[in-house]
């Protein structure tokens, strides 16, 4: 498979360059075939907008994914939500009601590292824990190539929408927003 021609990076098989990956995405992607890819970033640069502008990689074709903690009594569930850069995810109603959760916010930083094993910044669909729901928004699903983290501030993936809608624990959704409302 070809690598994808996105922005100014130098795509290679996830694989080749496990240094990029964080640990339980490369165990995640040890089967799951060709067509993930990998490029190094600075890792100063891992945030979306200051990633897309020096990369010239579009908004549109880099994916957000945010990790959110909704209670009911006493129960807390985590689930990953995954929406264009173009997007925001609709925790307060989409994800809440989907979840069936009374409460819901984005889980504290300190817990999302350490219950993915990845760093912030860099948290990313692949390789997160089994139990957790991934609520692929609709619009990355059906996005061609889509730039997601690594596990790591000092690489991105790159991977159709439609293998990030097949990851385990995976649920398509129409849960963006626009960012600008």
């Amino acid at each position: 498979m070809d690598s994808p021609a996105l922005g100014t990076l130098d795509w290679r098989p996830a694989l080749d360059r496990p240094d990029l990956l964080a640990a339980p995405v490369a165990a995640a992607l040890a089967d799951a075939g060709p067509g993930w890819f990998v490029a190094p970033i600075d890792a100063d640069l891992a945030d979306t907008a200051a990633f897309c502008a020096t990369y010239d990689v579009p908004l549109a074709a880099s994916a957000n994914c945010v990790v959110v903690a909704g209670r009911r009594g006493e129960e807390t569930t985590l689930a990953a939500c995954l929406v264009l850069a173009t997007d925001r995810a609709d925790v307060n109603k989409v994800v809440r009601r989907h979840l069936d959760v009374r409460k819901i916010s984005f889980a504290p930083m300190e817990e999302a590292v350490s219950r993915t094993g990845m760093a912030h910044g860099g948290i990313t669909p692949v390789g997160l824990p089994a139990d957790w729901p991934l609520l692929v928004d609709a619009g990355v699903a059906g996005a061609g190539w889509v730039v997601v983290g690594s596990g790591t501030r000092g690489g991105k993936l790159a991977v159709r929408g439609e293998d990030l809608a097949r990851l385990p624990g995976a649920e398509v959704l129409a849960l963006a927003v626009s960012a600008a409302g």
